[in-house]
């Protein structure tokens, strides 16, 4: 990419946060001048009439967006601006937390996506002429593609592997010595894990980063510790949405992601609920899109627990969400009094070198939600894991091992946490400013 582009992005970065509000209020007000007369979805919402915002404080009066509402009946999108024919790029979420929903965006709105990449790449010390291996399948799953298109607008050679199976992905990263390799954090472990099977010296590999997403395991100290111990790579995060874009990318320190707020507001309220939250207390994140005209978000929930804080020193001034995506708003517990997310289990159990996998679920006896945990443990010695989750979360939890190689492995998103408990019904949101 161009240097003045590095440049502007960086210039973002170091905005004191007044600035960077204003910037972005005149943004969005050029957003929703374009969007209300001819989206449906936002047409509706503000009764045809564009709200014109003077400060970041009124954006609280919007109605929120959520999944539900994006769902129309034909499958696609509902936030659509123009008719399909003015789009060239068809994406579709994974349907993992219901129905898929079909994305698609202009070519406008692809250069946006490409553009707020950047950001990740920057991150990961990415350079023109550096190899990027991308372990992903193809399909309509759109990280893949949006991360393939930004490395090659870089300059970077990418490597698609898409129809192959694992040790021949081994097999490519040992010969074509890339410097990075692109894929979920649960992809990595997989391949770390065949890697070991086959005597792979995984660590004398060129890898020097490696990209993940999907999942809420990058910005984990246990899970970030365990994929670079076995590749001798450095891991960066990155967080993004079919339905929103690519809003998040690991801060320098690796505390956490940082929001693209040069392409994003972020807004924090109470998780399940619609006040702001208070500081320093898990929050659920939304978002509002500064861009992307022909599929916008205002005021998007995104249903992600996240920590906030504001820093208002140093190079890069974004807000940061300490430890990245804690979890899922909807996969809380509150197991005998400690509220408890799968991600803070799991990065307990990716301390313990000699577990392979493990699932996690989640059931209700009487009124009380309970764990039960199946682990492939090469000792096979489950009392003592048992005994870690007891000293770190002061809870007893069921802990049973199962046989090498009986859990699923993951090539995208991993599905380790089983919620068996009964679904209560959904609160009622509000839809109106």
């Amino acid at each position: 990419m161009a240097a003045d582009d590095y440049s502007r992005r960086r210039e973002w970065e170091r905005l004191e946060r007044t600035e960077r509000e204003a910037r972005q209020i005149d943004l969005l007000n050029g957003l929703l001048a374009a969007i209300v007369p001819s989206n449906p979805l936002y047409s509706a919402k503000f009764r045809a009439h564009a709200p014109r915002l003077r400060t970041i404080e009124e954006l609280g009066a919007l109605p929120f967006t959520t999944k539900d509402e994006l769902l129309a009946a034909d499958g696609f999108a509902s936030n659509r601006t123009f008719p399909l024919e003015r789009y060239v790029r068809f994406h579709r979420t994974s349907g993992t937390r219901g129905k898929p929903l079909a994305v698609v965006d202009t070519a406008d709105d692809w250069s946006w996506w490409i553009q707020g990449w950047q950001f990740v790449l920057d991150a990961a010390g990415a350079e023109p002429g550096d190899r990027a291996v991308l372990a992903f399948s193809f399909g309509p799953f759109i990280g893949f593609w949006s991360a393939y298109d930004a490395c090659a607008a870089r300059g970077m050679m990418v490597v698609p592997t898409g129809g192959m199976d694992t040790e021949s992905r081994l097999a490519l990263i040992r010969d074509l010595r890339p410097a990075c390799v692109l894929c979920t954090p649960s992809y990595a472990l997989r391949m770390a894990e065949v890697a070991a099977a086959r005597s792979v010296p995984l660590a004398e590999s060129a890898v020097r980063r490696i990209i993940v997403a999907g999942e809420p395991g990058g910005s984990l100290p246990g899970v970030r510790r365990r994929i670079e111990s076995v590749w001798g790579a450095e891991v960066i995060d990155h967080a993004g949405a079919t339905e929103v874009g690519p809003w998040g990318y690991a801060d320098a320190a690796r505390r956490g992601l940082h929001v693209n707020e040069s392409r994003f507001i972020a807004e924090f309220i109470e998780p399940g609920g619609e006040r702001a939250a208070g500081g320093g207390e898990p929050a659920e994140l939304v978002l509002t899109t500064l861009g992307r005209t022909g599929c916008p978000v205002i005021r998007y929930r995104t249903g992600d627990l996240v920590r906030p804080e504001y820093p208002t020193g140093g190079p890069n001034r974004f807000v940061l969400l300490q430890g990245g995506v804690l979890g899922r708003v909807d996969d809380m517990m509150i197991v005998r009094g400690v509220n408890l997310f799968p991600s803070s289990v799991e990065s307990i159990l990716r301390e313990v070198p000699e577990i392979e996998e493990y699932r996690i679920t989640a059931f209700r006896v009487r009124e009380m939600d309970e764990l039960r945990i199946e682990v492939e443990d090469r000792s096979d010695e489950p009392d003592r894991i048992a005994r870690l989750l007891r000293l770190r979360l002061g809870l007893r939890i069921e802990v049973v091992a199962v046989p090498l190689g009986a859990l699923p492995r993951f090539e995208g998103k991993g599905r380790r946490f089983v919620d068996a408990r009964p679904r209560d019904p959904a609160p009622k949101r509000s839809g109106g400013p």
